[in-house]
Parts: C-alpha cells; structure tokens; sequence
C-alpha cells in the first residue's frame, strides 16, 4: 500500500502541474499583444499631409520640369537656336521644334485659353458623372465641387489677371526690377498713360516689351493648377470606386478629434454604386489633363529660365494645400468644401 500510495501521489503531482500548465499557456494565448502585422494594418495616412498616391503624382510635376531643363541643355538642336530672354522663348524664324514657337497652334488655342479649357472639362464632368446627378446628395457634391472650383479659379485671377490692380505675376515682374520700356518711355513723352507701365497686357497694347525683374512662368502655373485640379475631382470619384473597392487613402480629422479614414464620410453621405464609370466628361476632362502634361514638358524644354519655371510650380501649389489638403485636419472647412469623391 505504501507504494501505491507514493505512485498515485507522484500521479496527483504531475496532473496538477500539467493543468496549471495548460492554464498559463491558456491565459497568455488569450491576453496576448497584437502582433506587428495587425499594429501596422492600422497605420494612417496624417490628414495634413498627401497621400501616397497624390504625392507620386505632385512629384511628377517637378519631374517633368527637370526633365525638360535637362533636355534644353544637352539637345543640340535647342541650345544652337538663338533665345530671346526678352520673350521667354526662341526666335520664331529659328526654332528648334514646332513647339518652341510661340504661334503654334496647342498654344495659341489651347495653353492662352487654358482656364477655359480647364472650366469646361470639369462642369462636363460634374454634369454628367452618376455621382453627381443621382442619388439623395447629388446637389452637395455638386455644390462643394463648385465651390473648390471658385475657390482655384480666385486664385488663378488673382496671380494672372487682376489682384486690385495688376496681378501677381505684373507686380512680382515690377518688384524685382522689371518694367516696360517702351511705355515708360511714352510717358515721359506724353504719348501714352502710367497705366501701360504696369501690366503686361497694356505694356503689349502699347508696343512695349518687358525688361529686367524675374517674370513667374504664367504656363508652368496655369499648366500645373489646371491640371492637378481636374486630376483631383475626377481622379478621387473614379480611384475610389473603380480601383480601391470603395477604400480611400485619404484619412480625417472628426469632431472628436480621432482620424479616420476619409471612407466614413461617403459611408453617411450615401456613395453611388456606379462611380467607376468615366464617362463622356470624365474622358474629356482627362484628355485636356494629357494635353495640359504635354505642354508643361514643351514648357520646360523651349520657354522659360529654370528659375521662372520653379516659381510658376512654387505659386501653383500654393492653391493645392489649402483647398485639397487642409479640409481634412479641419472638420468645419470640410463641411463647407468637401472632399472630391465622396
């Protein structure tokens, strides 16, 4: 007996550590940390900065301008055609491609009327696109888009046109030490009025040419503003839907306070199931995003020092991050501007 009692004590031991065994191993598997892989499945995008996928396409702008000032300097051809740094460009009788000629027919009626081009493409778009003519909030979206459109296209007016007398790119040329010396010898003559000294249009007008200063590439800024705001209205609608299944890169900043994705928002505004169609207007949005590409690239190679080309790429962004960015850090400019896509 005693034997057996010593056996099926030695028994009663062993158990007792196998189950207490079981039981650490048990809890630990149960409360045991997430492992890196789901940690990093978490991982967001910051709302006040671009995304992955908008950053690769802001790179691409820079590219082509290095691209270009690279192909201007080890071209032959280019660098043996005389440049007339009066008028940013190649002498017309000797240049060195089609597209180095001021007069060629992409810019006369293309790049002079750019924002034209550029207003068009987006209302095709938003007139015709199923997420902006069906569904209960076909009216916001349409709203909001216009609204961004406004917000670009001031700024578009005020750095080309007319900031409370001559825009921007008149008074950083004037700034800097520029001026129209025909008319400004007309007004010392009495010929002509102060007013033609001003601005480049009136400066033209009066046979005059602009000298000195350092002029903003109004192409490189029409060329990269149009063309990233048509990227951004159309590209989010048909990136969402057609590539990314409904998921989007682009993350917010609540009320509360926490970040999510920016999906939670088309989540409660009722997004279209057929947004992935392209439709007429958004073929024909891209195409003008194409052709305002390739001009940029034919910007970069024949029009333009390097320094006036980096400026135009310096001032368009300027437009981007306030309208396009900075809405998602800020829940109440958002409700007001929106996000393209959703």
């Amino acid at each position: 007996m005693t034997d057996e009692n010593a056996t099926y004590s030695l028994r009663s031991r062993q158990q007792a550590k196998m189950a207490a065994t079981n039981e650490t191993n048990g809890s630990s598997s149960k409360y045991a940390p997430p492992s890196s892989s789901s940690s990093s499945s978490t991982t967001r995008n910051p709302p006040y900065l671009p995304t992955t996928t908008e950053s690769l396409i802001l790179f691409a702008y820079p590219a082509l301008l290095i691209f270009g000032t690279l192909f201007s300097l080890l071209s032959p051809q280019t660098r043996a055609a005389p440049y007339d740094a009066a008028g940013h460009s190649h002498l017309a009788a000797e240049a060195p491609s089609y597209f180095a000629r001021k007069d060629n027919v992409f810019n006369t009626l293309f790049v002079k009327r750019g924002w034209a081009w550029i207003t068009v493409a987006f209302a095709a778009f938003i007139a015709t696109h199923p997420s902006f003519v069906s569904g209960s909030n076909g009216t916001v979206k349409r709203t909001r888009a216009a609204l961004r459109w406004a917000l670009v296209t001031a700024w578009w007016v005020l750095v080309t046109q007319w900031c409370f007398g001559p825009p921007i790119i008149d008074r950083g040329f004037r700034f800097t030490g520029g001026k129209c010396e025909v008319a400004r010898e007309a007004v010392f003559e009495g010929t002509a009025d102060k007013g033609e000294v001003f601005t480049a249009a009136a400066c033209r007008a009066a046979g005059g040419r602009w000298s000195g200063g350092h002029d903003i590439s109004g192409h490189v800024f029409l060329l990269v503003l149009g063309s990233y705001f048509l990227i951004q209205e159309v590209g989010w609608v048909v990136y969402r839907a057609g590539f990314a299944g409904g998921r989007d890169e682009r993350c917010v900043v609540m009320h509360d306070g926490a970040v999510k994705g920016a999906s939670v928002e088309a989540e409660r505004s009722g997004a279209v199931a057929d947004e992935r169609a392209l439709g007429v207007g958004g073929k024909f949005a891209l195409g003008v995003v194409a052709l305002c590409l390739w001009m940029l690239l034919m910007t970069a190679i024949y029009f333009h020092t390097w320094f006036e080309k980096l400026t135009g790429l310096l001032v368009a962004t300027m437009a981007i991050y306030p309208v396009y960015i900075l809405p998602r850090s800020i829940p109440a400019l958002r409700a007001l501007v929106g996000l393209p896509g959703i």
